[in-house]
């Protein structure tokens, strides 16, 4: 089903677009700037803000170290934000991954555990990457070769693609819902911290002089994560009775992630659609203005 939606998603993408962003990979940069230096950081001062256990740390640092996940790409879409940007920073992030997931969990959970206890699984990373990248290639491919068919298909994946993040999520918590009692720290992390992700990567795209579209992108690649791959790692890492006090927090942070990306990034492109309506209209009521008192000025004259 998800190859399914990531076929659909490749027919919205540009292949000369999509080659743009890999050899001018400036908001790529800025993406892993994001990705690999502002998320594990925030994890790790919200672990320690809060008190939070030794084990509830670790998982909370578990989700900012992941890349970023294939939900982006579907709300990406539904916001209008760029798709070439988004897709290439979701394969780009799943990559370094590689390597900067063990990196960033030796940096920053080396305080309450030792690195070599956290089992990084690079299967389903791999797994991840080409489950994303060989469906977003034979929509490209469709794409270019008939444009009509690919507006259908995208149609139906679209939907298709939201209707599967909604039903992930409440299967997660039926079938998990005995690990709901959990601290009230980690409700408020779990709720926070998909919006301290979305605010940071979008200032930070700001300031870098991104387009607005493209902030939006950015925004949404750095505050969603890979929260599959987070409960991957936590059921390979720890025994059943650690897992009692910290796999809900997965589950938490890809509710919200959701929640937040569509009230703040689709909350500020409706309000960028508004100031937009508002200045075109005054642009029209004055060239109405202007057009209505050219023929007064000329028939003075006349007079």
């Amino acid at each position: 089903m998800l190859a399914m939606v990531m076929f659909a998603m490749g027919c919205t993408v540009d292949a000369k677009k999509l080659l743009g962003h890999l050899r001018r990979p400036w908001g790529i940069f800025i993406g892993f700037l994001c990705q690999f230096g502002i998320m594990p950081f925030t994890a790790f001062a919200l672990s320690l803000a809060f008190h939070v256990l030794p084990v509830q740390a670790i998982v909370i640092i578990i989700m900012g170290c992941c890349p970023g996940g294939t939900g982006s790409n579907i709300i990406c879409y539904w916001l209008d934000g760029d798709m070439d940007l988004s897709i290439s920073m979701t394969a780009c992030s799943s990559i370094m991954a590689l390597g900067m997931m063990p990196l960033c969990l030796l940096i920053y959970t080396s305080i309450w555990t030792s690195s070599n206890t956290i089992q990084i699984p690079y299967d389903s990373i791999g797994i991840t990457l080409v489950s994303l990248l060989v469906p977003i290639a034979l929509g490209i491919y469709v794409k270019r070769r008939w444009p009509h068919i690919a507006k259908k298909i995208l149609k139906i994946g679209s939907i298709a693609g939201f209707a599967l993040i909604i039903i992930i999520a409440v299967v997660g918590g039926i079938l998990y819902q005995s690990s709901w009692t959990i601290a009230p720290s980690l409700w408020i992390i779990g709720t926070i911290y998909p919006f301290i992700g979305f605010s940071l990567g979008f200032i930070l795209a700001r300031i870098a002089g991104q387009p607005w579209h493209r902030c939006r992108t950015i925004a949404l690649e750095t505050g969603f994560q890979n929260s599959q791959l987070c409960s991957t790692i936590v059921q390979l890492s720890f025994s059943p009775e650690e897992l009692e006090v910290m796999f809900a927090f997965p589950l938490i942070y890809s509710i919200f992630q959701l929640v937040v990306a569509v009230i703040t990034v689709g909350g500020e492109n409706l309000a960028g659609r508004y100031v937009a309506i508002i200045i075109i209209g005054n642009c029209l009521e004055k060239s109405q203005t202007l057009f209505t008192q050219i023929p007064t000025n000329k028939t003075n004259k006349l007079m």
